[in-house]
């Protein structure tokens, strides 16, 4: 006989229930709860977690006391081994203790979660929660002390600065440079067919590089396309070059129209054997997304060599992979991102001083979108719906599709919604389907650690930080945030 586990096992008239929370997060077709409390004869059926396949749970009302329990995963016994386990008379079974006194939601989860979890996103509500006297509910956020902060980033700090960027060079692979003097238009198809957000910008009547095209210039230049009366126009883009767009933008940002070279800033770059700290600050500093990594030989008069296009994920990779057997030694990884200060957060009532997170709607203008990116300062943004649930994400890098079979060319940026354009970018297209290739979630309960590992894979610049079941946007945790938080 199954239950779902809505009403939980009966009880002796007069007892007091306690709700308690099971959970299997280890994946599987089909899950069951059994235990000493159901006679080990019924099985109550645990359901998958919204937006994450993998988490099984049930909610079941038990008598306080002690009680075991074991999992049927796709008709197998099953047991957690991240759990209190004893030897019984049913093999190896869970235990748990319910107190009548505590009145608490129990979690069945591990305080230290181990790395290299293959879960995309946990669910928040599997903190434990704690009932006061007033009725409300409030969440049990672990505390750290400053001294454990300290020695925490004083350890990073140390690995940062004993290990330099040669260690970020791959044992093959290509760097793409552009040409200067290329044409815009077709410089942006091959950051589109490539699948770059970014590529250095060689000189060769100069001999070295001056700086980068990125997104932010399609960007720049769709919107100046799309202004009434611009001195662009999209025949000019044939033969408009790097340069010359570079020339013009320094031209539009420049006030009074002072003369300058094309490249006045100086392009951010770093040497091979600058360490890890250096070149983690020189990107926060700067605002970039990516450092050059380029070796220069002053003796030979040779030109430098661009070794690598390093960023910050890269860098904490290495962070990740130096403490993953060491965890113990950084206390600051195991805590909840919600109880230390990191990323931007939706401001709660009452919170007017915090900075509003930037969100859009699905129906929302293009025009609209790209303004949002350069005003808010960010380089993706949520695409959420009446509910502020998340349904995909536009990014800066989005824009680079419209270079393919220059879409550019007749779309109206007023017109054409945040919708519209992402379905130009992927193929084929599910609406509103969350991509785990582009939607990177995680929640507020998640831990430190587990941030940083799924930041620090290839392409993953943010992680939205969502409520489990509604996928409500609460805030967003970017690269820069996390080493911010670790270097300050």
């Amino acid at each position: 006989m199954e239950y779902s586990g809505e009403g939980g096992p009966a009880a002796a008239a007069g007892t007091v229930l306690v709700t308690t929370r099971f959970v299997w997060r280890y994946g599987g077709r089909s899950v069951y709860l059994s235990g000493s409390f159901t006679g080990w004869t019924k099985h109550f059926q645990m359901t998958p977690v919204e937006g994450c396949p993998t988490v099984f749970q049930t909610i079941c009302s038990l008598p306080p006391g002690f009680h075991q329990y074991k999992f049927i995963v796709d008709g197998e016994w099953r047991h957690d081994e991240h759990q209190a386990f004893v030897n019984g008379n049913f093999g190896t079974v869970n235990t748990i203790l319910v107190s009548r006194e505590s009145n608490y939601i129990a979690t069945n989860q591990s305080p230290h979660i181990p790395y290299g979890s293959s879960m995309e996103v946990d669910n928040d509500t599997f903190q434990r929660v704690v009932r006061v006297s007033d009725g409300t509910m409030h969440e049990a956020v672990p505390r750290i002390s400053e001294a454990d902060l300290e020695v925490s980033r004083h350890r990073i700090s140390v690995f940062l600065s004993t290990h330099t960027a040669y260690e970020l060079l791959p044992d093959s692979g290509k760097v793409i440079a552009l040409d200067v003097n290329l044409p815009v238009k077709q410089a942006f198809h091959i950051l589109h067919e490539q699948g770059l957000t970014i590529a250095p910008l060689w000189d060769f009547d100069r001999g070295h590089l001056v700086g980068v095209l990125s997104a932010l210039d399609f960007i720049l230049i769709m919107r100046e396309l799309g202004t009434h009366g611009s001195n662009l126009t999209e025949e000019e883009l044939d033969t408009h070059t790097i340069s010359a767009w570079k020339e013009a933008k320094l031209y539009m940002n420049r006030p009074n129209n002072e003369h300058g070279s094309a490249f006045p800033i100086q392009l951010v770059q770093a040497g091979p054997s600058e360490n890890l700290k250096d070149v983690a600050l020189k990107i926060l500093q700067s605002g970039v997304a990516t450092v050059p990594i380029v070796h220069s030989s002053s003796e030979d008069g040779s030109y430098p060599q661009l070794l690598h296009l390093t960023s910050l994920s890269e860098i904490l990779k290495c962070i990740c992979r130096y403490f993953r057997n060491s965890s113990g030694s950084l206390p600051i990884l195991q805590l909840p991102i919600s109880a230390i200060p990191l990323g931007t957060w939706v401001p709660k009532i009452g919170e007017s001083n915090r900075r509003p997170l930037a969100m859009l709607r699905p129906n929302a203008s293009l025009s609209a979108a790209l303004n949002l990116l350069i005003q808010a300062q960010v380089s993706s943004i949520p695409v959420v719906d009446d509910n502020d649930s998340l349904l995909d994400v536009y990014s800066r890098s989005d824009i680079t599709s419209l270079a393919r079979d220059r879409v550019y060319t007749h779309i109206n940026l007023q017109e054409m919604t945040i919708h519209q354009a992402l379905q130009l970018g992927q193929e084929p297209y599910s609406p509103y389907g969350i991509s785990s290739q582009r939607c990177h979630m995680c929640l507020r309960s998640d831990p430190l650690h587990k941030v940083m590992e799924r930041l620090a894979k290839p392409g993953v610049r943010r992680l939205v930080v969502v409520e489990a079941g509604s996928k409500r946007v609460e805030g967003i945790i970017s690269l820069s945030d996390v080493f911010r938080f670790l270097l300050q």
